[in-house]
């Protein structure tokens, strides 16, 4: 008899796996769904949400008493209604979330990725075999165009684009960055020419916490102050170079980098993991302590991406209702 609480979620970099007690057949499709997404070259971080996306679809199915085969759109629009009452860890019926209005279930970003999850996965059984046809609900093409407009170097963007009608809206809000004061006080708090030059690339280059930790030593000219990154899809760019972080970068790598046979720039410092690349939990845990020290709450990674976008936003004026907007390392104290 399966057991939904014994699945669970195992691997690591892009090979991820649902393990435990489940239909063979279903836990197989999944796992070979995964394989596939890797193959695909998905990034390591999104084959391991789907792997626990899948997992929560695995789960639910359990307590239905259906195997993958069984479902049918009734099946995938009750999966949806249960997303959006499932009560979480710390949510209470007298506690209303202002970003929803919700006393409980997910957010709608989350439902959405789960259900991307599961439509890639009949999708890919449809691909396997194509006379399993997918109980995932198609809507009518996303946009409509003459046959005119299909011509000519962006006739690709014309061409109608199959959505999905098993979605939930989101709401589209513009990026939440840090203010000076928040900025300057969270980057403050850094000690090491490591961290505030992993700062320094976030904020003032538009880095993403992935493509940190993505960039290796090659990947970094100094002398001529760019950065080459690989972003999301494998996509390649050249981004510039703030001569303070470019100074906080040869400072490390002269005097701070510790030996390793790692070509990656940045690396773990002290521990057992020393000498090794460092990981995505490794950054959550050196900016989780550093919103501590520095009281700024929402002194998160992506905050300060969302600042350099706000700040490159207004460039042109260089002021913002709040002041004036720092465009220079040391404005807002990356540099000790």
């Amino acid at each position: 008899m399966p057991d939904a609480e014994s699945l669970r979620v195992a691997g690591s970099g892009e090979r991820w796996r649902i393990e435990g007690r489940w239909r063979a057949a279903d836990r197989q499709l999944c796992n070979d769904y995964l394989g596939y997404l890797a193959d695909r070259r998905y990034s390591p971080a999104s084959v391991r949400a789907y792997a626990f996306d899948l997992l929560h679809f695995a789960r639910w199915l359990d307590r239905e008493g259906l195997g993958v085969d069984a479902v049918d759109t009734d099946a995938l629009l009750r999966y949806l209604a249960a997303c959006r009452a499932e009560r979480r860890p710390g949510q209470h019926d007298n506690v209303i979330w202002l970003a929803s209005g919700r006393v409980a279930g997910f957010a709608p970003a989350t439902i959405n990725r789960r259900l991307a999850a599961v439509s890639g996965l009949f999708s890919f059984r449809s691909m396997r075999d194509p006379a399993a046809a997918s109980p995932v609900p198609r809507g009518p093409a996303a946009r409509r165009a003459a046959a005119g407009e299909r011509a000519g170097l962006l006739g690709h963007l014309a061409r109608p684009q199959s959505r999905s009608q098993l979605r939930v809206r989101e709401p589209r809000r513009l990026p939440r960055g840090l203010d000076r004061a928040g900025t300057a006080a969270l980057l403050g708090s850094f000690r090491t020419d490591r961290d505030r030059a992993i700062a320094g690339l976030m904020l003032l280059s538009g880095l993403r916490s992935a493509e940190v930790l993505g960039l290796a030593v090659a990947d970094v000219d100094i002398g001529r102050g760019w950065v080459r990154v690989m972003g999301k899809g494998d996509k390649e760019r050249r981004v510039p170079l703030d001569p303070d972080v470019a100074g906080l970068i040869q400072a490390y790598l002269l005097a701070g980098r510790p030996e390793t046979t790692s070509r990656a720039l940045f690396i773990v410092a002290k521990g057992p993991h020393r000498g090794q690349p460092l990981t995505a939990a490794g950054l959550r845990r050196v900016f989780r302590y550093h919103r501590q020290v520095s009281g700024v709450a929402a002194g998160h990674p992506h905050a300060l991406r969302h600042s350099f976008v706000i700040c490159t936003g207004f460039s042109a004026r260089g002021t913002t209702e709040s002041g004036p907007l720092p465009h220079r390392a040391s404005e807002v104290s990356v540099t000790p």
